[in-house]
């Protein structure tokens, strides 16, 4: 099942000699030295040349895998899943020489030497429950021999690693850790793996390392929510933090200023990216890792869950050839996730797309992404300028952040091309008064702005334990400026599960603040009009959806409740005004009797 077998399925029509050639990876002179060599060693002619040392199995196995239409895996590069492990025996794994690597939902991606082998697939395939469906990836068979030893006697869960630690069995010295050279089976490497997958499968945006006094507390931001998740002696926080310098290329020996650094790894079978910042801090350095997982980043536009009015609104302001669209939110409200679904609905052949970004958070097909960092001496407005010169259609920025980034962003609004950026405001109507503090001038703002949306994300209940019952309360005080007869409208409330891990939400949803820029929108602007005449006027066009309308429509739907809007937007004005109402209308009865 090796490259044996890989050169008896490829046939007989194309040597794998001639394919290393016409791939540049062989010369005639090698290929004619192992010919040679294979008439007295009687060994494929794969073999023969991984021998030679001229070429190396992973070039083998890419071009055999190549030739098969599979799909490799470098399994070096991988982090195994222990859930996947389970699935297969270790005695099965040795005979067949197969890695089950990744299990991600009811996919279960194994690590084969011969995808066309289809004793192997049958045999596997009659081991596993009918719900799981089996991927193969091409691995070198060294590869996968190595790694089920090395995988199979090795303990991959947190609890595992930690027991084996503090039985005194492991070492876990930090000069054994401050070079990449560290193995898989060093349990602080597998340890520090552990949590990254972890909170990959738990769908964290966020994990935490927090060293304290005496331990170290790590903590996971899922669905905008810290959650502790684990509490560890301090004794290991050296190791651990040496080894996240490690993995992110940072500085090992400076402890004393912030850094940031990058980890990328293979887990479920995609690659993930953490984006790594430390700082100093009084019981030594705070690690925060930003998980970037492209599959679960690029949302089609059809999935940010707007209704259709929303849907349609939003259209009509991508659909605009020229002018500036702004996203505005809080950290962590999904601004570069809706940017990028943005993107990605305009993305073609036909237009050229360009961004600047810090950093670069999601690498997209066809779109030419820069950064913008002291390395590459480029700021916001030098990039924007060198970017007017590459003949773009789009422009994506990542943030306007200055005078000088405000002024050549709307200059390249201006002159015939599409901008999408970020703005920090509460709101959407807040961007005027923002961009005129920022010195931009009225006239300018006026006409070059195609709209603005403010987006936050909200919880969304557990579709598995959710239970509803009839609005009472602030609820029904909140609902009355949204629906008639308020105190008969049914309501979800969270109960909690083990499938939700009993904190009765389940993932995210967006609620958005829309606002399209009109001609009658534009006058008010270049007047200088009260930010209230503006909102109104654009209500009465029906240009305008306000933050609290997105978030009620979600509670009436079903879909969260009214206790974790009151967590994300500011519904007490809609209970006050309910209240003072109410007192009026009392008032009046009274006064009439």
């Amino acid at each position: 099942m090796g490259i044996t077998d890989f050169e008896s399925s490829l046939g007989t029509t194309v040597p794998l000699g001639e394919r290393l050639l016409e791939k540049g990876v062989l010369s005639e002179d090698q290929l004619r030295i192992a010919l040679l060599e294979q008439e007295t060693s009687q060994e494929t002619i794969g073999r023969v040349l991984v021998n030679l040392g001229f070429v190396t199995e992973a070039t083998i196995r890419d071009v055999l895998s190549e030739a098969q239409g599979a799909e490799t895996v470098d399994l070096r590069q991988i982090n195994v899943d222990p859930d996947a492990l389970k699935l297969i025996p270790m005695e099965i794994a040795k005979r067949y020489n197969v890695l089950p690597f990744a299990l991600n939902g009811s996919e279960l991606t194994i690590a084969v030497a011969n995808p066309n082998d289809l004793i192997i697939f049958e045999q596997i395939r009659s081991m596993l429950a009918a719900e799981v469906d089996l991927r193969l990836k091409v691995a070198s068979e060294s590869d996968i021999g190595r790694a089920v030893d090395e995988y199979y006697g090795l303990e991959l869960t947190i609890d595992g690693i930690l027991a084996e630690i503090e039985s005194g069995e492991a070492d876990v010295a930090v000069s054994s850790l401050q070079s990449d050279s560290a193995t898989a089976g060093h349990p602080i490497v597998r340890l520090v793996n552990a949590f990254l997958s972890d909170g990959v499968k738990r769908v964290a945006s966020d994990i935490h390392f927090e060293p304290e006094q005496s331990f170290l507390r790590v903590r996971y931001r899922i669905d905008g929510v810290l959650r502790q998740v684990r509490s560890l002696h301090s004794s290991y926080w050296d190791a651990m933090s040496v080894r996240l310098k490690v993995m992110a290329d940072m500085n090992i020996a400076e402890s004393r200023q912030p850094q940031d650094g990058k980890i990328s790894m293979t887990l479920y079978g995609h690659t993930v990216d953490f984006r790594v910042a430390s700082q100093p801090t009084a019981h030594g350095e705070n690690f925060v890792l930003r998980i970037l997982d492209q599959q679960k980043s690029i949302v089609p536009i059809n999935s940010l869950g707007l209704n259709e009015e929303c849907l349609r609104m939003v259209e009509l302001m991508m659909a605009q050839p020229n002018g500036i669209l702004l996203v505005t939110g809080p950290t962590g409200s999904g601004k570069t996730t809706t940017l990028y679904s943005f993107l990605n609905h305009m993305n073609s052949e036909s237009v050229n797309i360009m961004t600047l970004e810090d950093p670069i958070e999601y690498p997209m097909h066809m779109i030419r992404q820069s950064s913008v960092s002291e390395s590459t001496k480029m700021d916001w407005a030098s990039g924007i300028k060198s970017i007017l010169r590459q003949d773009p259609d789009i422009i994506l920025i990542g943030e306007i952040r200055d005078n000088e980034t405000a002024d050549m962003a709307l200059r390249a609004a201006m002159t015939g091309h599409q901008v999408l950026t970020t703005l920090h405001t509460n709101s959407a109507i807040g961007v005027i008064p923002r961009l005129l503090d920022m010195g931009v001038l009225p006239d300018i703002l006026a006409g070059n702005v195609i709209g603005v949306i403010a987006q936050r994300l909200i919880r969304r209940l557990c579709p598995n334990c959710k239970t509803q019952r009839i609005a009472e309360g602030d609820e029904v005080l909140v609902l009355s400026h949204f629906v008639d007869n308020p105190s008969e409208v049914g309501v979800f409330q969270p109960v909690g599960c083990s499938q939700c891990e009993y904190q009765g939400y389940r993932g995210r949803i967006a609620i958005m603040e829309l606002m399209k820029f009109t001609e009658e929108v534009d006058e008010l602007v270049a007047s200088r009009a009260s930010i209230r005449d503006i909102r109104d006027t654009a209500e009465e066009l029906g240009t305008y959806i306000g933050l609290a309308n997105s978030a009620v429509e979600k509670v009436l739907y079903g879909e969260t409740s009214i206790e974790e809007v009151s967590r994300v937007v500011d519904i007490t004005k809609y209970i006050v005004a309910a209240q003072i109402k109410a007192e009026q209308s009392a008032a009046g009865t009274e006064a009439s009797v």
